[in-house]
């Protein structure tokens, strides 16, 4: 679409080599949540397994950057880490929990559904053609902190709040498309230039 965005995912050591690379997978945020080490995961190249490196804390904080780095989990009506919600964490490049670089920041979700829009096809192999080269990085579960989907499915969050929830780009081997999910998740990054 003409922006500049870039290269890999946020913490990926590479860009793509394809969809199931292990090294351009990157971490896994909470929506809205700064780098304290809760996205943090390891990734094995050899056998493709994914493990978190933090434990998980099923009660929320009232804070916009927790004193830990564990991955908050509630099974509470708004799934938020955060009580009450603050939907200004991720809102451009001077927002309170911006994780992208200098310059950088969370799309809109506009900003990713016209990405998605040009793709080859709508599904992980168009995301993996298009020149985001998207990896299916996999999802950190909101309720257990488990994850799951790598090398299947990519998930990626944009900066844009709707109701108690945040909205995200999923792409898997049938589909791709945008919608409404909870903030607890953990999901990837890919930051544009302002």
């Amino acid at each position: 679409t003409g922006r500049i965005w870039m290269d890999r995912n946020l913490g990926a050591n590479r860009a793509a080599t394809s969809s199931f690379d292990v090294e351009s997978y990157g971490l896994l945020f909470q929506w809205g949540r700064g780098t304290d080490n809760h996205q943090c995961v390891n990734r094995y190249s050899g056998d493709g397994v994914t493990t978190s490196v933090n434990s998980v804390l099923n009660a929320t904080v009232n804070v916009d950057n927790p004193s830990h780095g564990e991955f908050i989990i509630m099974n509470i009506v708004n799934h938020d880490w955060r009580s009450p919600q603050n939907n200004n964490l991720w809102q451009g490049v001077s927002s309170i929990n911006n994780p992208c670089p200098s310059g950088y920041r969370l799309p809109t979700d506009s900003e990713l559904d016209a990405e998605r829009a040009s793709w080859s096809t709508q599904n992980a192999d168009g995301a993996f053609a298009s020149p985001l080269k998207l990896p299916a990085a996999g999802i950190r579960s909101y309720n257990t902190g488990l994850i799951s989907s790598v090398g299947t499915e990519g998930y990626y969050w944009s900066s844009t709040v709707s109701g108690t929830g945040a909205r995200r780009l999923t792409f898997g081997s049938a589909s791709a498309g945008l919608a409404t999910t909870v903030r607890t998740a953990g999901r990837s990054v890919r930051c544009i230039k302002d």
